[in-house]
């Protein structure tokens, strides 16, 4: 899921345009996407219940590379994007902020899985990642 992340991180940072976009760490829809991936990765690592849509997750990375190209962003600010230690560090707090504002405590499987499960049904983006062992 990690190697998904980077992908999608720097599919992201290849659709802006030199001048005219905003940078990718501003990026409303690449950023949601990422921190939703980063979501149902930490889901499925803590919950034994729940696994990753991997090959889904890869068509949904290479989704979003092609949705930051479209968006007229180069190769190099995706890459940019995708090697910058401070937007990584921030998608993963926004995730891990997220899970704990909906019960996830650390050591607790369960409730990992119970934000799994509403994912899932609920359909949202990080849920479409996730599958029900």
């Amino acid at each position: 899921m990690k190697k998904l992340i980077t992908l999608a991180l720097t599919a992201a940072t290849l659709a802006q345009p030199a001048l005219a976009l905003e940078p990718l760490a501003q990026e409303k829809y690449v950023n949601d996407r990422l921190i939703a991936a980063r979501v149902a990765d930490r889901v499925r690592r803590e919950c034994p219940s729940i696994d990753a849509r991997i090959v889904y997750a890869w068509s949904q990375a290479r989704a979003l590379k092609r949705y930051a190209q479209n968006q007229g962003y180069s190769s190099a600010q995706i890459d940019a994007f995708l090697d910058s230690k401070q937007d990584k560090a921030r998608i993963y707090a926004a995730a891990e902020d997220y899970l704990t504002r909906n019960g996830a405590r650390k050591g607790d499987a369960e409730s990992f899985c119970r934000i799994g499960r509403a994912e899932i049904a609920s359909k949202s983006v990080a849920g479409s990642l996730l599958v029900a062992k």
